[in-house]
């Protein structure tokens, strides 16, 4: 894939998105959302892109794989992100700990992130490049908590 912003062109290649599940076996429980937590007009995901700069410590170690095994560790203490949201009575959000694992995709972008300078300002087509929505996660109830890409940059 392709795209520009001002005169940046990169190609993003993605693998196939995986659940990764709590390393360790968690509690089977529904958990009522607070009421602040709650509001209809809080119902939707909410983007959110960070960057950061390789450690040379970690020379030599695959950062998805880092990345993949930390985020099942944390689910065994966190485990109600690897559930579902549902709606029980009155429409009341709970979240059921399935421990069915949140959506991981890994991803390489040819592009170096000082090229991209403040071309990743809100609205650009870059932004949409490199925040990838996987088709039938971008729903509240019986989706995925949580939705996170590994993008390495060349």
């Amino acid at each position: 894939m392709s795209t520009s912003s001002s005169s940046i062109w990169f190609t993003v290649t993605r693998q196939e998105p995986k659940l990764v599940v709590p390393a360790e076996p968690t509690p089977r429980e529904l958990k009522q959302l607070s009421d602040i937590d709650d509001q209809e007009g809080l119902r939707f995901q909410l983007p959110t892109i960070m960057f950061y700069e390789s450690n040379p410590s970690m020379d030599g170690e695959d950062p998805v794989s880092v990345i993949r095994e930390a985020l099942a560790k944390a689910l065994s203490f966190y485990y109600p992100f690897a559930g579902r949201l549902v709606e029980g009575p009155n429409r009341k959000l709970l979240v059921d700990c399935t421990s069915e694992g949140v959506l991981f995709v890994e991803a390489d972008a040819e592009v170096e992130l000082n090229q991209l300078g403040d071309a990743i300002l809100p609205g650009c087509p870059v932004l949409k490049e490199l925040l990838h929505d996987v088709p039938g996660s971008d729903g509240i109830l019986g989706c995925p908590l949580l939705l996170l890409q590994v993008e390495l940059a060349t």
